[in-house]
Order: C-alpha cells, then structure tokens, then sequence
C-alpha cells in the first residue's frame, strides 16, 4: 500500500512550483515518494490540476519519469484539467531498489501501490497509460485488479520471447545457464546492466496472452503503435487487438518507436480516449 513521506494525517509534500496552462488554471507540482509492497520507495511528480480526475504515467524500459513522451501527456492532460502522475518503477531513475531485466509483475506491483495511495487520496483514477514496457505494465494491471476503467498501451509488446537476443547477443540462453548471468555493455564496452537468469525467466514467463484474455470487458483499452517501430514489430498490436475484449487500434503511419515526428498525433490520440471516457459509465474503480 502507498505511504506519503508525512505521516497518513498530513498531506503529501508541497507543491514545488506552480505555473499557469493555457487555460488559466493552476498546476501545481508535487514531489511525492510511494512506498512499495517492498518497502521501497517510488518516486513521482504530481501535476495537479482543476479537477480530482487523476491518469498514471508509467515508463518503458530503461527509461524513467522524465521521458519526453510522458511529459507531453503531462502537459497535455492538465490543459484539460486532468491531474497527471509519472513516476519512476523500483531500480529505474530516483527510485529505489535494484534494476531487473524483466521484472513485469514487479512492475504492476508498482503500479498497484500508486493506485491505492492515490485511491486513499480520495482522486479519481480514470486511467493507466504506458509507453513500450510500461504499456506492459499498465495491460497486465488491468488483467490482475480490474479497477481503472481505461488503458492505454503505446508500444507494448506481445511476443516476450521476441527482440531478447538484440540486446544480449546470440546463445544467450546457452550463456546464461553456464554463467547464471549476461552483462550487458554498450557500443563502447561499457556497463549498463546484469540481466540474471531469474530476470530472464520472469520475463519469459509472463503470460501476455492469458493476460491479455483476462482484462475485463467493462475496462476500455487503446493500443497505439508506429507502423515502422524498429523496437516492437507491429505485428505486436495486432496480437493484442486479437485477444483483449473491449479494445481499439490505432497505427500511426510511418512512427518509430518513439513517435518522432508524430508526437502531436500521438498525444492527441492519448487525450481523445481518455476524455471519452466521461461518456461512458463504468463499474471499475479502485477500493481501498
């Protein structure tokens, strides 16, 4: 369950800086630690706007909080007067714990302490939005909790058994076994990360398809990809849209797998499916 840094009487931290959106509204942004299921802390920024209307912005791999893409949802959705929280999973950028390779049910571990701190709030959590592996986490929530009435994947990918080997080499099950580990080095040789064979296994055995089945049919699902990700093959949403009862396509033409070029279509795209959803009634919503 989530913990503020102040005792549950006191409220979360003070806003660091307010500033003006275009809509004449105050944002105000809060530094805010989370405690896990672990009892580490997650570290996020809270962009409160007009409304208690709350959406939870969860990053991809080796990525952190202040991933560009994240931030323009930000700014985006407090326009609208939706509040807006990125924040960093365990072992990624000012959170603590230890980095892991795969990690999945970790992550929507994460992800589930951030949604009872903020339910016992008392905000309006109406939806989940995650970019490449954090579009993983937030469509592996849905399927274990069945609370967030919608979800936005962007990039996620399908096959888990796909693209291991672009980032640890050819044999990498053979060496893996003989060492119980592969260090992964970057083109100038070096370090960036360990990934061990119980890391290895964690992603390997995430059921995505089981997964994906199992997302309620009262929980609203857009899946976004670029038609030329050279990460995450198309075809990847494809598989989702497949296996995911209420769901929605959209394939941005020509977008890699960070949308360049396409970031207002992107973000567009994210903002209209979210704002629908006050057309719409739902019986998902957290519980504390």
């Amino acid at each position: 369950m989530g913990l503020p840094l102040t005792p549950p009487s006191s409220p979360p931290l003070p806003f660091m800086s307010p500033e003006k959106s275009p809509g004449s509204s105050v944002v105000r942004e809060q530094r805010i630690r989370i405690s896990n299921k672990h009892g580490e802390y997650l570290v996020g920024l809270l962009h409160q706007a007009c409304s208690k209307n709350l959406v939870i912005l969860c990053h991809g791999f080796r990525a952190t909080k202040d991933d560009s893409i994240l931030v323009d949802f930000v700014s985006a959705l407090t326009r609208e007067g939706i509040n807006a929280f990125r924040f960093d999973f365990s072992g990624n950028g000012e959170s603590e714990g230890q980095f892991q390779y795969g990690n999945y049910r970790r992550e929507a571990d994460d992800l589930r302490s951030v949604v009872s701190y903020f339910t016992e709030q008392k905000y309006n959590i109406i939806g989940l939005v995650g970019h490449s592996k954090g579009g993983n986490a937030v469509l592996l929530y849905a399927s274990m909790y069945h609370d967030i009435p919608v979800i936005v994947n962007i990039s996620g990918r399908f096959a888990l058994e796909r693209g291991i080997d672009g980032r640890l080499g050819k044999n990498f099950m053979q060496r893996i076994k003989k060492d119980g580990y592969i260090d992964v080095r970057n083109r100038k040789g070096e370090f960036e990360y360990r990934v061990t064979e119980e890391s290895l296994k964690d992603r390997l055995s995430t059921d995505t398809l089981l997964s994906s089945r199992s997302i309620s049919k009262d929980c609203r699902v857009l899946t976004i990809h670029g038609s030329k990700d050279e990460i995450v093959p198309v075809q990847d949403a494809l598989m989702f849209a497949a296996n995911i009862q209420n769901h929605k396509l959209h394939i941005i033409e020509e977008a890699n797998h960070r949308y360049t070029g396409h970031e207002k279509e992107l973000t567009t795209l994210v903002l209209d499916f979210i704002k629908s959803q006050h057309h719409f009634s739902s019986s998902l919503r957290p519980k504390l």
